[in-house]
């Protein structure tokens, strides 16, 4: 492959903007298919949700690589990566770990629904993998289009440039097609599928509007280009290749987002939308990607005996076949005959046979298999370089581990994982299945970072937890039809959260004398809330002098001091923003050991909390709530009546769009409560937003609910 013609691409939007169709009609197109599957409706479904659940749902649950080949009208022939990505909340890190290997991104966007509530997510990590994108106003054939509301919407809500590059010919049920404001022409979609695409003079009634969207779109580049701003300024003719050149570098610098349209079911504007992601997204060694020097970072950590930040000793990779390899596994999938690890490669080769270090574990592994994956299709491969995205078969590995070849020891930056803010208890229905559910919960938690599994100590419990009540149903709905393992499950629980409202001072003695060495550790200082702008739950500030306390007893004191932190005073839950500082103790030349000051810090930790005014936090939901206008008084009222507070609504074309904060303590079961108060017509999607401190009377209810099934577990027990 020749690298310049190569582009990784994602596919990301909120719910039902129409990624897995759109990806379709690219596979289409591409040649890759020659049958368009639909998500909805029958038939075999969508090429790229292969899982059954996904049909049957028609949703996308989990990110599913292919690769297609494009000739652009000049005739260049691309490699296209492209992986899909689902749009619920609930599988957030299935798009957080596609977007962190990929190097461009189409932001799929809905006519009528415009920017929503998971738009803002994907945005957010898009922004922090620095990913250029181009934005796709989809459904323009949907009753209520409006790609002018929408492109207003991403400026403001999204605070990004964006330059239209077209405008439809026509809208809603009587679109046709779309003109291209660079080449000045309008542009049909005919033959059956869309597929024979027609270019045409534009329409004299459209004519006016599409010279004032061409004027509008060269002056938004102008901003960037001193030469284009003298040319307007002097009424020249710009030379469409300069349009190309200026649209694109200022696409891969992230100063703007070009914008197209169209609607994928109805064929409509897609061969467009991939010329544009061949002419205006980057190929991999236009993307700066970076790894950390883990052997300069350790051997500056010897000659300093400190601690060393990473980000100090970051290296640019180069996107060259003949290097040492550097690739990353970003995604794991647990299979019958072992581990399907998708890969993406930064630097060098890979060749079946041969071996690579994980610089994670320091094992070396050999790469038996490697294939090339097409949904759930796989084709063997011999070798793949730089910029490629494959899967290899057979190795064991973590999702976020780094592969290097011989002579670097690099690692990459690892996927950022949200927190999980929903749990509930599972047990198999029967004595004899608990080994097939272990062998499912093993396999779940370690292909998704965002599934937890747990055991409570006390009862004994399975418990699972992960990122609202979809994603645990559909781990739920996988164990009974995969591992044919039937579950008892228990009521699903709200992850709160314990922190101290005050500051107190500790003076903690550890003694004991039990015949022989003794155990002695004696600390001093200050416990209290973290400030504000914290970013770690847990601040330890080391305040000890003159070698008060030895420096091999302060690492053993801040891990009591965390252990500690497990279960808090109120009802048991995580503590979180706790700031420890260490002033002073003492010691004993004989007794004190770092157990002897592990001890310490812990007892004294779980004593002090008891004094620090524990306050229960609990998870607070972004809400977006869609019903028709006639309902929207009662939805408002219902959402007040649940401690909710609305934060916007609007409405469109008889459509309210209601936003809100809400606790999700008073959220299950609210699929069922909104479709019959609204006849069914009301659909709504929530993402976590922050933790906040419950209302005095929550507090209490809860902790006593807490203590009161910790007793009725107790006397069962």
């Amino acid at each position: 492959m020749k690298l310049d013609f190569v582009r990784n691409i994602g596919i990301s939007a909120h719910i039902d903007s129409g990624k897995t169709t759109l990806t379709e009609r690219i596979l289409f197109y591409g040649g890759k298919i020659h049958k368009i599957g639909e998500v909805k409706g029958g038939g075999d479904g969508a090429t790229m949700d292969h899982m059954d659940l996904e049909r049957e749902r028609g949703i996308t649950i989990t990110s599913a690589a292919t690769q297609v080949h494009w000739d652009t009208p000049n005739g260049d022939d691309y490699t296209i990566n492209v992986i899909d990505t689902p749009g619920h909340v609930d599988f957030t890190v299935e798009v957080e770990r596609s977007l962190r290997v990929l190097d461009g991104a189409i932001l799929v966007l809905c006519s009528v629904g415009g920017v929503q509530s998971q738009s803002l997510t994907v945005d957010r990590q898009m922004k922090r993998y620095g990913v250029p994108r181009l934005a796709f106003i989809n459904k323009c054939d949907r009753t209520g289009a409006n790609p002018k509301s929408v492109i207003k919407q991403i400026r403001e809500k999204l605070h990004i440039t964006p330059v239209p590059l077209q405008m439809t010919v026509g809208l809603e049920s009587n679109l046709k097609g779309v003109i291209d404001f660079i080449e000045m022409r309008a542009v049909y979609f005919d033959g059956e599928k869309g597929e024979n695409v027609r270019y045409e003079a534009i329409p004299a009634e459209l004519l006016e509007e599409a010279k004032a969207g061409r004027a509008e779109m060269l002056e938004a580049l102008s901003l960037y280009d001193d030469e284009l701003m003298e040319m307007l300024l002097e009424e020249a003719e710009v030379p469409v290749d300069k349009i190309h050149a200026l649209i694109r570098k200022t696409t891969l610098s992230r100063e703007i987002v070009p914008v197209l349209m169209g609607s994928a079911f109805k064929n409509n504007g897609v061969q467009e939308l991939l010329n544009a992601v061949c002419r205006y997204l980057p190929s991999p060694p236009e993307i700066d990607n970076k790894a950390i020097d883990i052997n300069a970072m350790q051997a500056k950590e010897k000659e300093t005996s400190e601690a060393q930040d990473g980000n100090n000793f970051k290296v640019i990779l180069k996107s060259e076949d003949d290097l040492p390899l550097v690739a990353m596994a970003f995604k794991i999938t647990v299979e019958q005959f072992g581990q399907l690890t998708y890969t993406r490669i930064y630097q060098g080769k890979i060749k079946k046979g041969e071996s690579y270090r994980n610089t994670r574990t320091g094992k070396t592994v050999r790469f038996g298999r490697l294939v090339r994956m097409h949904a759930n299709d796989r084709v063997d491969i011999e070798e793949a370089g730089a910029g490629d995205i494959i899967a290899v078969v057979g190795i064991d590995c973590a999702s976020g581990d780094t592969f290097c070849g011989e002579g670097v020891n690099y690692a990459l930056e690892n996927i950022y994982v949200p927190e999980a803010v929903i749990r509930l208890s599972i047990e198999p229905a029967d004595r004899g299945s608990a080994d097939k559910l272990g062998k499912a919960l093993e396999r779940f938690r370690r292909e998704d970072p965002t599934f937890r599994v747990m055991t409570d100590e006390e009862t004994g419990q399975t418990l699972i937890a992960g990122m609202g009540q979809l994603h645990l149903d559909v781990y739920i709905e996988r164990i009974k039809r995969e591992y044919k393992c039937e579950t008892i499950v228990g009521e699903p629980r709200v992850a709160y959260r314990e922190t101290p409202t005050k500051a107190v001072t500790y003076d903690y003695k550890h003694k004991k004398q039990s015949g022989g060495s003794g155990q002695y550790a004696h600390v001093k200082g200050v416990i209290g809330p973290a400030p504000e702008n914290s970013e770690s739950p847990f601040m330890f500030i080391n305040e000890v002098s003159q070698g008060r306390i030895p420096k091999e007893y302060i690492a053993p004191v801040e891990k009591g001091f965390r252990r500690a932190l497990v279960k808090g005073p109120l009802c048991e839950c995580e503590v979180v923003n706790v700031q420890a500082q260490l002033q002073d103790g003492s010691y004993h030349d004989v007794d004190s050991s770092e157990m002897a000051f592990e001890i310490c810090g812990f007892n004294c930790m779980r004593e002090m909390l008891r004094e620090a005014g524990m306050a229960l936090l609990e998870p607070i939901m972004n809400l977006e709530v869609e019903v028709p206008d006639e309902y929207q008084g009662s939805v408002t009222g219902h959402l007040s009546s649940k401690r909710g507070i609305i934060t916007n609504s609007d409405t469109r074309y008889g459509t309210c769009v209601i936003n809100a904060e809400v606790p999700l303590a008073s959220m299950f079961d609210y699929a069922n409560e909104l479709r019959s108060m609204t006849q069914g017509k009301g659909g709504f999607s929530m993402e976590f937003l922050c933790y906040r401190q419950a209302p005095k009377s929550i507090q209490e209810e809860v902790v006593a609910r807490r203590r009161k099934e910790k007793e009725e577990k107790l006397a069962m027990a």
